[in-house]
């Protein structure tokens, strides 16, 4: 089996479980990713496979990587960000993959799903493909706005009429330059053009589509696609050593705990650390910040005495303690707070973010501060209501036990297993060696 994934944490920390699975059960797996992974692949127990270099942003902030998309938010920096990290990069992940495969000639592939190089590699030579998504269901439908807008489901009359003007608008206009891009990227990859909506016809969709959460997490679809998997929270593996902060000892006492984190590669310090820390400066909260990459101090001004910041803790250690957290809308943070029932307070950053925060919203499981609304006091408003308010605490721990129901990476190698299967070449249940 081949794995391959775009390097940045939110792409790879949701396969390691299932790839450490696969291996469990005697299947040869590689994985093709930056060299900042290649640790994480191999205690997973896949065989690394390297990304050329000038492909390989992994260990850097958006802003490191790419430094011209520095200041974008919105419409135009989602674009942007979607043309540049995507769409420009998957030609050559794909001839890099069908490298691969000219010497390991793997039954099937497994990609994030966002790695559009695997796409065109399964398409190109025909390997059974599955995603495992990074983020929230990518694929439209009459029951959904397009990605971006942030709103709620709707399968009312009237709420399908506007999820059909809004796709319309988007293909017609807003995205038009995106449908563009995908055009010119198949041609350059000799693969046909699709008519499907923008932003779907980059890439056909997978014969197994497995989305690393629950399904009360998911907005309801009558459409959903028919590979279409919930299998649970995919939350990385742990670390193989932790050495506590010094201030550990700290979570264990009265004062409640507010883990803040703005991610590890779009970062949002000055609309939302500085202003949480500012906030939350003279409240009786112990404040935990976790920057997810290297953070100019001066930015964050002088620290409250109830702060404490980190570059990062792993959340298997930290969330048993935290009683809010307050994100960006990260998909796999947000999905890790669930799991252990942490209700949260959200302040929508950018690319699909605010279709994260929608999600929370409709789930009842936390706070979610539109732009115009972040400020200091909304922002502690904000925290109070989530730590006091018992709805969000019960419908977090109610999504927690969901989650708990599952056996994530067990159900996403049942299922890659059977899709290998249904094309005759890996038996289920494992292979023998």
């Amino acid at each position: 089996m081949l794995i391959a994934t775009t390097p940045a944490p939110g792409h790879v920390v949701g396969i390691l479980e299932v790839a450490r699975e696969l291996a469990r059960r005697g299947h040869e797996v590689r994985w093709y990713t930056g060299r900042a992974f290649q640790e994480q692949v191999e205690q997973a127990g896949a065989r690394f496979e390297p990304m050329r270099a000038e492909l390989d942003f992994g260990g850097k902030s958006r802003e490191e990587a790419y430094p011209d998309h520095a200041g974008l938010t919105g419409t135009a920096g989602f674009k942007i960000g979607v043309r540049d990290i995507f769409y420009r990069t998957a030609p050559a992940q794909m001839e890099d993959l069908l490298a691969v495969l000219e010497r390991f000639p793997a039954d099937c592939l497994l990609a994030d799903d966002m790695c559009y190089g695997a796409c065109f590699a399964a398409e190109h030579t025909g390997i059974p493909l599955a995603w495992l998504s990074n983020s929230v269901y990518i694929l439209g439908s009459r029951d959904t706005a397009p990605l971006g807008r942030g709103l709620p489901p709707s399968s009312s009359p009237l709420g399908r009429a506007r999820n059909a003007l809004l796709r319309f608008v988007g293909n017609q206009v807003v995205m038009r330059d995106m449908r563009r891009e995908a055009d010119r990227t198949r041609d350059r990859v000799g693969l046909p053009r699709l008519s499907t909506a923008a932003m779907e016809n980059i890439a056909r969709p997978p014969a197994l589509y497995l989305l690393g959460t629950v399904r009360s997490f998911e907005f309801p679809r009558s459409d959903l696609h028919p590979g279409t998997h919930f299998v649970g929270g995919l939350l990385g593996l742990p670390p193989k050593h932790f050495e506590p902060p010094g201030w550990w000892e700290e979570l264990h006492g009265t004062r409640p705990v507010v883990l803040v984190t703005q991610g590890t590669t779009a970062n949002d310090v000055d609309r939302l650390l500085v202003p949480t820390l500012c906030a939350l400066a003279d409240q009786d909260v112990l404040v935990v910040v976790t920057t997810g990459s290297t953070v100019d101090a001066d930015r964050l001004g002088p620290l409250p005495d109830n702060v404490r910041l980190e570059r990062f803790v792993p959340y298997h250690h930290l969330l048993p303690h935290v009683d809010v957290m307050v994100s960006n809308g990260g998909y796999n943070g947000i999905n890790a707070a669930l799991a252990e029932g942490v209700p949260l307070v959200i302040v929508p950053g950018s690319e699909e973010k605010p279709d994260v925060a929608a999600r929370v919203k409709w789930a009842g499981a936390g706070v979610v501060l539109g732009r115009r609304a972040v400020c200091e006091a909304a922002l502690r408003d904000a925290v109070t209501t989530a730590l006091t308010d018992e709805r969000y605490r019960r419908r977090a721990r109610e999504l927690a036990q969901e989650y708990r129901g599952c056996d994530a990476p067990r159900r996403a190698a049942d299922l890659i297993e059977s899709m290998a299967a249904a094309q005759g070449q890996v038996p289920t249940g494992g292979v023998t060696r």
